[in-house]
């Protein structure tokens, strides 16, 4: 797909070869046409493609939402040219059919391994044909535009336009939102709202009702990660930010060796480490509430149970009072079972003896 642009009054050109006719292609091209032009147009008169006009109608066009942001970025119009009107883009039009015999008829017998290729070709006609000759007035385009238009240009902004992709997202119970499967923090009132997400390569942006809520450097790599801005959570979830893992083991190291190993198998059971201070949180909680002897006991009965100890399961013993009984009994009756197996006795043959 070759896209064409031209300035009206030089009929100085652009060309460039894209894969497609998709929005990453159509935004793409406007922004390497006002690098080629150094500078910006008062305004665009496009085409009425759908990546770029999403409502044609000459009074109150509806514009694509990317496509608008680009020319916001770049302070020009979008005023589409209307259906079946060619004469609206005279200029382009007639330049599509320059361009088809001075560039693409030259190369057509050239074959291209890439688009780099191909568009490096492109760009050494394109030079040409903006220098050649006018047939019927002096100079030419080249020479007008540097003489007389590019002057009349609007400045190019402080860096290109990024493209930006939108989605719909529902802000979690903890307060986050997926985008490409790694979470991103919003401000806990919006709990369960449907929010508007602008990613960017670099940005991530939230929006509700259009009031821009936050914004997030867009992290990439391995699934999962959290990006957490700490005015986004609740009271009492900012003090998880005091702590971190040293200090959870510091603190086991006080009560005992079992509550040490727990805290520590916790800790590496999650992916991202700080997921796992919820549970480490809830095991001083159950220090304050039981003790923390009986916290050092319950840690040492679940770790003769499972070597994967958990909140949760450590909560349960305590809740039972399981952590009162002493593991030696239990570890005898489990050893004599192991010994002998499961022994039925004389009682359970209606109490009948050999002689």
């Amino acid at each position: 797909y070759i896209f064409v642009a031209v300035l009206p009054f030089s009929q100085y050109a652009y060309v460039e070869a894209f894969p497609s006719m998709k929005q990453e292609s159509w935004i793409a091209a406007h922004v390497n046409m006002f690098q080629f032009f150094c500078g910006v147009s008062r305004i665009l008169v496009p085409d009425n493609l759908k990546t770029g006009v999403i409502k044609t109608d000459w009074h109150n066009p509806e514009i694509n939402k990317v496509y608008r942001e680009m020319s916001e970025h770049y302070n020009t119009a979008i005023i589409p040219a209307r259906v079946r009107k060619p004469k609206d883009k005279a200029s382009v039009e007639s330049t599509v059919g320059n361009i088809s015999t001075w560039i693409i008829a030259a190369l057509r017998n050239e074959k291209f391994f890439t688009l780099t290729e191909l568009n490096k070709s492109i760009r050494s006609k394109l030079i040409n044909f903006n220098s050649k000759p006018f047939q019927k007035k002096e100079g030419s385009r080249l020479s007008i535009f540097l003489g007389e238009e590019k002057s009349m240009l609007l400045p190019l902004p402080a860096t290109p336009f990024e493209l930006a992709t939108w989605k719909q997202a529902t802000v979690q119970f903890n307060y986050h939102i997926q985008v490409e499967k790694i979470h991103y923090s919003v401000p806990h009132e919006y709990i369960k709202y449907v929010v508007d997400v602008r990613i960017t390569k670099n940005v991530i942006e939230v929006f509700y009702n259009n009031h821009r809520l936050c914004s997030h450097p867009r992290l990439y790599g391995h699934i999962g990660q959290y990006s957490t801005m700490e005015e986004h959570m609740p009271e009492d979830h900012q003090k998880y930010l005091k702590w971190n893992s040293s200090r959870f083991i510091a603190w086991a190291e006080k009560v005992g060796p079992s509550t040490t190993i727990t805290i520590k198998s916790i800790l590496a059971s999650y992916r991202v480490e700080e997921q796992g201070y919820k549970s480490c949180m809830g095991l001083l909680k159950l220090a304050d509430k039981y003790s923390l002897s009986r916290l050092e006991a319950a840690c040492a009965r679940v770790l003769y149970y499972t070597p994967h100890p958990s909140y949760k399961s450590v909560k349960s013993i305590l809740t039972t009072g399981q952590d009162k009984l002493t593991i030696e009994t239990k570890k005898h009756d489990i050893d004599e079972t192991e010994a002998f197996g499961f022994t039925r006795g004389a009682e359970y043959y209606g109490g009948k003896k050999n002689d």
